[in-house]
């Protein structure tokens, strides 16, 4: 019972040397590589954001060597970039390896058919709408379940008066 708070203090220097041995390595990884590679745009993004945190964490810890540690990371980036690569490279790998957005409502109507495809409720389509402050459906142009999945609602645009009649105004 007592090691489930202290081991030793050589197990939490070993556990503080890596924690900044494995933080510079991921550091330097993500400069080098880029903003992309934790942008969390697509579902393999987000893969590549979880599986990075988790070998990290595996570095930390001391479960796994810290060249160990440093291959994999390196290896994941590679791969992301690689499938990034193929994705700009040919439009069908685009489509198998991203997911497109999806349109959830559009002009005053709800696609049942995407909603249920894509597990999404009238209810959580209402909560989003609600967190643009918006009041009510007939504000609403579309709203679209992006391939981050988060929901995004475009509101109807208002159009403003005619010139002429904004003078018109003016005058009176």
């Amino acid at each position: 019972m007592d090691e489930i708070y202290f081991k030793d203090w050589t197990s939490l220097a070993t556990i503080a040397l890596c924690s900044v041995s494995a933080f510079f390595a991921v550091f330097i990884l993500l400069r080098l590589s880029g903003k992309r590679t934790l942008a969390k745009l697509t579902a393999f993004d987000f893969i590549v954001t979880v599986t990075l945190g988790s070998t990290l964490s595996s570095m930390i810890l001391h479960k796994v060597t810290l060249a160990e540690g440093t291959a994999a990371l390196v290896i994941i980036v590679l791969l992301q970039y690689v499938l990034a690569w193929l994705a700009r490279s040919s439009r069908m790998l685009e489509k198998v390896i991203n997911c497109q957005p999806t349109l959830l409502f559009y002009e005053g109507n709800f696609l049942k058919k995407a909603m249920k495809s894509e597990g999404i409720t009238k209810e959580e389509i209402y909560a989003e709408i609600r967190t643009y402050r918006l009041d009510g459906l007939d504000e609403v142009k579309a709203v679209v379940l992006e391939q981050n999945g988060k929901i995004s609602v475009i509101k109807k645009s208002v159009v403003p008066p005619a010139r002429s009649s904004l003078l018109d105004i003016l005058k009176e």
